[in-house]
């Protein structure tokens, strides 16, 4: 339920009339950032490799984040289309699976070309504008990898790791100018990413049904929940909530249920 207050248009007054970009928003957790965003009032552009499955109302912009200057084009247009800037959600980011032997240097390289430093080209290119904004916000998509140990997801971890660690840097580097930096930390999530990895295992409901295991809640988080800690971190009524990390994770951080 949605307890912010109404404004005379019936808008949630902290979210109504503010500008957003949103990076991988076309497919997952980015699609259900955009959608809440948009249905609070917010105008969106959403940058992606792929803008296929935008939702209906934001402005799509094929971008790559691997590459500065189609960052710093598609920064410029969606600015531009938007009259200006207050919300910067950087949610694109690719996985991958394995030990510390299992991927190459390459491999390594382009997580974190992509997870780490694709978020770093996108805030580099929005400070400016963010600066001329009142209620202006970055929030960074962590996970709860960066935490909490789980088998097989070493380099992945490793990005994420990164991400919290930078996101508490911005924070503290851009306080002063007005500008409020997050993150937010999902436990496995059901997106098109998780379903590939489901549908190339040997046995792909047992494997749903495990992973839904591991959290203590009993089932995958859903994208909605996830954007919903995202729309109170942009919300301008969370003006003292900056270098945080809010974990959606069902319990699986922290909570240690005994078996049934």
């Amino acid at each position: 339920m949605n307890d912010e207050p109404l404004s005379t248009d019936g808008q949630a007054a902290g979210h109504a009339g503010l500008r957003a970009i949103v990076t991988g928003g076309a497919s997952g957790i980015g699609a259900a950032v955009t959608r809440a965003l948009l249905t609070r009032g917010a105008t969106v552009s959403v940058l992606d490799i792929d803008t296929t499955g935008t939702p209906t109302g934001a402005f799509p912009l094929v971008c790559d984040i691997s590459d500065d200057s189609a960052v710093a084009t598609a920064v410029t247009e969606a600015v531009a289309a938007m009259g200006g800037l207050d919300v910067v959600v950087n949610n694109a980011g690719i996985g991958a699976q394995g030990t510390v032997e299992t991927n190459d240097d390459a491999e390594w390289h382009r997580l974190f070309d992509v997870n780490v430093v694709g978020a770093v080209r996108v805030s580099r290119h929005t400070l400016p504008f963010l600066r001329a904004s009142s209620a202006a916000s970055i929030v960074n998509t962590c996970s709860i990898a960066a935490t909490t140990g789980l088998p097989d997801r070493a380099l992945y971890s490793a990005t994420k790791g990164a991400i919290r660690a930078l996101t508490r840097a911005m924070a503290a580097d851009h306080l002063r100018e007005g500008i409020r930096v997050n993150c937010i930390s999902p436990g496995t999530a059901d997106t098109p990413w998780v379903q590939r990895l489901l549908d190339s295992a040997a046995d792909p409901a047992a494997e749903r049904a495990a992973l839904a295991d591991r959290q203590p809640h009993g089932r995958l988080v859903a994208p909605a929940e996830i954007a919903e800690a995202v729309l109170f971190l942009t919300s301008r009524d969370a003006g003292s909530t900056t270098g945080a990390d809010v974990v959606v994770d069902g319990g699986l951080q922290t909570l240690r249920l005994r078996p049934r």
